[in-house]
């Protein structure tokens, strides 16, 4: 239960308002669920017309064989009754051909069977045409996938996500949840993208329904209806798609949390209307970053290595640009971002852009980042940074190249839009990269998976650049300078059994609580981010730091390092011996063993 949305789901299904809840639950629409299997049975009219035409062959030849009189072993009239005439007619119209029984049939049955076997082929190759015509129909394909969906989604037992969106965004973020073992369900507009989930090697089995997620009745389909559901991720590139989610959400069941994506200030306060989403804009983040970088290096450097998740390499630490103004290229809605950002740190900008976008700003200049005149007019040779900002990549490797011509002391940011582009970007020297999908993934991701590291970023751009600088000294030497594993640990009576009597009668410091099973002496390979404590955090706490009961810290180091620490918490010997250096039999034999000694 250490996962935030678990414990709300938790919660809820055992509160006393769960009655009420469930009253709300019933209000999402249910109507396009029935119409997953009621679209089955529609397709398959059009297979009407060739069944009547084989019942009625078969009618015929059963009526004809029952009416037509045969001859016994004897030679004496005899008819055939229905039952034998219908099983004639089986056989016969299916190619099998036991046989003419009960006796051999006069030269009138043989020639109503022939007349029946040619009408029988007949109404076969109707039925066949019309069944494989149906089964290359799109509506009819479409309609088996429904089903297959609902059925899947109304079979999961456990906690999931509904993901609407699955671009760049949505996958870097289904990876990174399936490698945490969370369950999601995704719905995208695009089949392409569908296709893609399905071929993508998950754990688990992924649902994805090709609809449109602003549909109230495809987000019933998708689960929102679903007492398992516990959140609602509007991650497409559409902002109105997203506004619609977060509307639909917000309406129908109140009680979920929803993330969403948006790029305009305009849009997320209409988003903010409608409950209190969690709203992600990653222009607006890249200007809190470009800020940061600008303000304190290492504090960027630290905020982007753990953005980047377990395994990523220390990122470089960029200089601080000399006195000057920025130059930013684009002032679509990004580039307006970026400036608002610049200006409010106090920095001069001029503004390069090739279209009407910047007339109404006294310090544009119309024209093209990468023309010489350009450039020239607006000083690059002084320039203190350089932003390519523009919506096309292309562009924004020729103004990242024309500045390193005219400038190679700048301090130079760009835009990356499509994720074919990456390997360009990584070979041109960049002191910071935007790529909005990763960004926005990075954010949703912080918040749902550890929400203490989402606080923790949070808060940490408050402090000084030296105290960034000597936690990441801190993680280097204990770690190494590729990020290790991520974990939480809540000094509770269940998670931590062994120290509840410490914590009630003695104080507890960190740096004792990090010593290594194997050797007290020697420190876990672990730093402690941060420490939350009844709504306070305390982020970085020095090794003298006292705990107390139901603290919840945050660690990053080595996977050893957790299982050892692990050990701490809930074997009783291995506390003594951590805290104390006393040797304490571990088993009752022992113990026994001891006591008799003694």
């Amino acid at each position: 239960m250490g996962n935030p949305l678990l414990v709300f789901w938790y919660r809820l299904l055992t509160s006393e308002e769960q009655p009420e809840r469930r009253r709300r639950r019933s209000r999402v629409p249910t109507g396009s669920s029935s119409q997953a299997s009621a679209t089955i049975f529609l397709v398959m009219r059009r297979m009407r017309a060739p069944l009547i035409v084989l019942i009625v062959i078969f009618a015929v030849g059963t009526l004809g064989l029952t009416l037509i009189p045969g001859q016994d072993g004897t030679g004496r009239p005899w008819r055939m009754g229905f039952f034998d005439a219908f099983y004639v007619m089986s056989y016969t119209a299916s190619t099998i051909g036991f046989g003419e029984i009960p006796y051999a049939f006069t030269y009138n049955q043989r020639m109503w069977v022939t007349i029946s076997i040619y009408l029988t082929v007949v109404g076969w190759a109707y039925a066949i045409g019309s069944l494989l015509a149906l089964a290359q129909e799109r509506s009819f394909h479409q309609a088996l996938a429904l089903q297959h969906f609902t059925r899947k989604v109304r079979r999961l037992g456990e906690p999931f996500l509904l993901i609407a969106g699955y671009g760049q965004t949505g996958e870097l973020l289904a990876r990174s949840l399936d490698a945490l073992g969370r369950r999601f369900v995704v719905i995208d507009s695009d089949s392409n993208r569908i296709d893609d989930l399905y071929l993508d090697s998950y754990h688990a089995d992924v649902p994805g329904l090709v609809g449109d997620a602003g549909d109230p009745g495809h987000l019933a389909v998708a689960g929102l209806g679903h007492p398992r559901c516990e959140g609602v991720l509007a991650i497409t590139d559409n902002d109105e798609a997203n506004l619609a989610v977060a509307q639909t959400a917000a309406l129908l069941r109140p009680d979920l949390p929803v993330i969403v994506r948006t790029v305009t200030p305009a849009m997320a306060a209409r988003m903010q209307v409608f409950g209190s989403p969690t709203v992600v804009n990653p222009f607006d983040r890249f200007g809190d970053h470009l800020r940061l970088a600008l303000r304190a290096p290492a504090s960027y450097q630290l905020l982007t290595w753990l953005e980047s998740g377990p395994g990523a390499p220390l990122p470089k630490r960029g200089e601080l640009p000399s006195g000057g103004h920025w130059i930013v290229c684009g002032y679509g809605r990004f580039g307006r971002e970026v400036t608002h950002a610049l200006r409010t740190g106090g920095h001069d900008v001029t503004i390069v852009e090739h279209g009407e976008a910047a007339e109404n700003d006294p310090d544009a200049i119309v024209g093209f980042g990468y023309e010489p005149h350009v450039l020239a007019a607006v000083g690059i040779e002084r320039a203190a940074g350089f932003v390519a900002g523009t919506g096309n990549d292309t562009t924004n490797l020729s103004l990242v190249a024309a500045a390193h011509r005219a400038n190679p002391r700048m301090f130079v940011a760009a835009r990356q839009n499509k994720p074919t582009s990456a390997p360009l970007f990584a070979a041109v020297d960049l002191d910071a990269l935007l790529v909005p999908a990763e960004v926005v993934a990075h954010e949703v991701y912080a918040q749902l998976s550890t929400p203490l590291l989402w606080r923790f970023l949070r808060e940490m751009p408050a402090r000084s650049d030296d105290w960034a600088d000597s936690v990441i000294g801190r993680l280097t030497d204990l770690c190494g300078t590729h990020l290790q594993s991520l974990w939480k640990v809540r000094l509770s009576a269940a998670d931590a059994p062994a120290l509840q009597g410490v914590l009630a009668r003695e104080p507890l410091r960190l740096g004792d609580l990090l010593r290594s099973p194997d050797d007290r002496d020697d420190h876990l390979h672990a730093v402690v981010l941060l420490v939350a404590r009844d709504g306070d955090v305390h982020l970085a706490p020095p090794d003298d730091f006292t705990l107390a009961p139901a603290d919840e810290l945050l660690l990053v180091g080595e996977p050893a390092a957790r299982r050892l620490l692990d050990s701490t918490l809930l074997t009783d010997a291995t506390r003594e011996y951590v805290l104390h250096g006393r040797y304490v039999p571990s088993s009752w034999i022992w113990r026994l063993v001891t006591r008799r000694s003694a």
